[in-house]
């Protein structure tokens, strides 16, 4: 069996500390968004999970496996025992409990022999992390670090920009479980289905109020924002990552449109560009739909001449007004960003259909008509 692919963002949770007859506890996590827990065999046995469940099972002897069906995963801290498991069919997970560079060194040369590996240290510094992530950074094994805290994971998730490829969080406590699930809720929402919208008008409607989204990040130049004038739906604006004549790139920065313009944000939510401020959360999307979050550091709003940019994107009428200039670029359907002054009517653009309408931002189920 080959070596599982790259994960990223994994959170497991460790619930071989909760007990058996602690209803409460496995009837939240059962009804929650957590779908991969590690347990005993003991547990496994008695406790009922739903179809959404991946166990990850702690194992001691060979005649453990007999229990657990092939291709899950088991956990272990003996090696030689896993290697069996992956001859049987078993994806493999190593569990290190790190005290000293000695230990360290000694997981660095074994993980690449697993396919995951939970890594436990004797002190809260992230370093160790550091140095393991970066010599296993061509490695296929997943990385993914033992805490108490979702706080801590989150931490985690962050060092060195690439973060561990997940964690495995040790508690009883329903507060940080409830962390833990609203985190994978946030995680399934920032995938969105983007659609070709074909254009069927361009025209220039004079001076007008437009704003720059910088942010605290940086983006590449297949990502941008979406922006829109109706709650419909929003069209793909670039980050300005792309040649501009005269002018260093900035590339934390999407010049996005007219201050009327939505904006969508974290929580499918949508916000109008007049309401962002420094600290204010936004998405970044990229070309395959993928989100991830950034952080306000100013809106720039200036007077400017505007363009309006309007299509269909299914049945959805679709607008976005933008600043009138070549450098400005929206996405293309094929992922090429074009300059916003040479799109023309039939030209396809990338978009996004929100329905049904929103109310201060919020999807409402009512009839809205924007025109």
């Amino acid at each position: 069996m080959e070596k599982s692919e790259k994960i990223k963002r994994e959170v497991w949770l460790d619930g071989r500390q909760i007990p058996v007859k602690g209803e409460d506890i496995w009837a939240f996590i059962n009804n929650s968004n957590i779908s991969k827990i590690v347990v005993t065999l003991e547990q496994r046995e008695n406790l009922r999970f739903p179809l959404k469940t991946k166990l990850i099972t702690e194992v001691t002897s060979k005649q453990d496996l007999v229990e657990i069906p092939q291709g899950e995963i088991v956990l272990a801290s003996d090696s030689e025992l896993l290697q069996k498991a992956k001859e049987q069919g078993y994806f493999s997970c190593k569990s290190f409990s790190i005290v000293g560079h000695e230990a360290l060194e000694k997981a660095c040369q074994e993980a690449e022999n697993f396919d995951y590996v939970v890594i436990d240290f004797d002190l809260p510094t992230n370093i160790p992390l550091e140095l393991i992530l970066a010599r296993l950074e061509q490695s296929k094994t997943a990385i993914l670090k033992r805490e108490t805290t979702f706080e801590a994971a989150e931490v985690a998730f962050g060092v060195m920009e690439r973060g561990s490829d997940g964690v495995v969080l040790v508690t009883d406590d329903l507060n940080e479980i409830k962390k833990a699930s609203d985190y994978l809720t946030k995680l399934s929402e920032y995938q969105l289905e983007l659609v070709p919208l074909t254009v069927e008008e361009i025209r220039h409607i004079g001076m007008g109020l437009r704003a720059c989204v910088d942010t605290t990040g940086i983006m590449a130049q297949d990502e941008g924002m979406l922006i829109g004038s109706t709650s419909s739906g929003g069209i793909f604006v670039c980050s300005e990552t792309h040649y501009l004549p005269y002018m260093n790139l900035r590339p934390f920065r999407v010049n996005a449109g007219a201050v009327h313009s939505y904006i969508w944000m974290p929580n499918d939510r949508a916000e109008y560009l007049t309401d962002l401020k420094a600290g204010s959360k936004v998405l970044c999307v990229n070309t395959k739909g993928e989100a991830r979050e950034l952080t306000v550091g100013r809106v720039k709003i200036e007077v400017r001449p505007l363009l309006l940019i309007k299509g269909k994107a299914g049945e959805a009428e679709i607008n976005v007004i933008v600043q009138d200039d070549w450098h400005i670029r929206i996405m293309g359907a094929d992922g090429k960003p074009l300059n916003a002054t040479t799109i023309k009517p039939g030209d396809k653009l990338l978009a996004y259909v929100s329905i049904p309408g929103r109310h201060v931002g919020i999807k409402v189920a009512e009839t809205i008509i924007e025109k």
